[in-house]
């Protein structure tokens, strides 16, 4: 059975003793983080702050920061498993003759079991807030937790959100991770590099003179949170990709203000839009190498709604030196995504991208060489 949300997985790894509840009041003024990094490095447990300053709801950080935890949250017992489940899907008849297409068909409908569900009402959407209205009048982004990680980052940041967005041209949604500066109550820097979906859409808009909408989903099922870090290939819907993983559809919802559907079994939904050319500096940021990311200009996210389960839990993770928890998020990535990459480079063993080298600084490849320079070769496409 799938997780249907994160307090399925919590409840798993307390029965494991795998998560400790932390009593004491805490700051996320960088005190979590401290402690966080600390247990990180000895491979130490989830951490639940149920006593956080200034916030009525608690903070889950390191929740996938084992090998361990990393496997009970993609529900295998080897982090190669959902690779090996890939490549049979990958894999094509041996010859394209009727019978070997009518054989397929089997393997085509069961991903279609993997398509989310729209429900019509969800947990997420117990709470509704505007600037305008709620039990706490005006405030959005000042209800939530979060942290600021490192001291010379630039202020607090959104650090585990899943952002939604929609191309306007073939209306398939997109779901990424990028971390968000928040700057004031309903405003936050969006950090799209140029090489992601988001940004893709961002430009559309952009070219088009219209306002974007966006949705940001925080917390939900451990594989759809994995999804979102999902190196995907352009218009593959990552609420599929994560249906795959935990052989179970994502129930969806339509977002309450914005033309978006989002995971119903989020704690929290970010509702709002993007101005096309607006930006603003974004950053400093602490970030996997050790070392500050600089400030550059990108696009704004304005908050106009914010929804929430009545007793909402703020999911959060922090970066720096391996190791950490996003360590263990990437290693999956390296073994799951293995079998793409063996399809546009067949001549590929094996792939490691060592802790050391922070995951994407680093790879050692193994291939079955035939001609001279096919290393270079690799190495190019890679």
């Amino acid at each position: 059975m799938a997780y249907r949300n994160l307090r399925d997985f919590i409840a798993l790894l307390e029965r494991k003793n795998l998560l400790r509840r932390v009593l004491v009041p805490v700051s996320t003024r960088m005190e979590i983080t401290e402690i966080a990094d600390r247990v990180s490095k000895e491979q130490g447990p989830a951490l639940l702050f149920e006593r956080v300053q200034d916030s009525a709801f608690p903070v889950l950080i390191n929740a996938f920061g084992t090998f361990e935890r990393m496997k009970l949250a993609l529900e295998v017992e080897d982090l190669d498993a959902p690779a090996r489940r890939l490549r049979e899907l990958l894999a094509p008849p041996s010859s394209s003759g009727l019978l070997d297409k009518l054989r397929m068909l089997p393997q085509l409908l069961r991903m279609s079991r993997f398509l989310p569900r729209v429900v019509n009402r969800a947990p997420c959407q117990e709470l509704v807030l505007t600037a305008a209205s709620g039990s706490a009048p005006g405030k959005l982004l000042d209800l939530l937790p979060v942290l600021h990680c490192w001291p010379g980052d630039g202020g607090p940041f959104i650090t585990l959100p899943m952002v939604i967005t929609r191309d306007p041209e073939t209306g398939i949604q997109n779901m990424g991770m990028y971390r968000m500066h928040v700057y004031d109550n309903t405003t936050t820097g969006m950090h799209w590099h140029p090489h992601k979906d988001g940004h893709r859409h961002y430009l559309k808009y952009e070219k088009a003179g219209k306002r974007m909408e966006a949705a940001v989903a925080l917390g939900g099922d451990p594989a759809t949170i994995y999804a979102a870090t999902a190196p995907l290939p352009p218009d593959v819907d990552e609420m599929i990709f994560a249906g795959f993983l935990r052989q179970e559809p994502v129930d969806l919802v339509k977002a309450r203000t914005v033309d978006l559907l989002v995971p119903a079994e989020a704690e929290f939904v970010l509702e709002g839009y993007l101005d096309p050319k607006e930006r603003r500096a974004e950053g400093p940021f602490g970030d996997h190498t050790g070392f500050y990311s600089p400030v550059g200009d990108f696009p704004v996210f304005h908050v106009t709604a914010l929804t929430h389960r009545r007793d909402a839990i703020y999911p959060a993770t922090v970066v720096g030196k391996p190791p950490m928890e996003d360590c263990y998020m990437a290693k999956a990535t390296e073994r799951i995504f293995l079998p793409l990459l063996q399809l546009v480079l067949p001549e590929i063993v094996d792939i490691n991208l060592p802790l050391e080298g922070v995951f994407h600084n680093c790879a050692l490849v193994s291939i079955r060489k035939t001609y001279p320079g096919q290393g270079k070769k690799v190495l190019s496409a890679l």
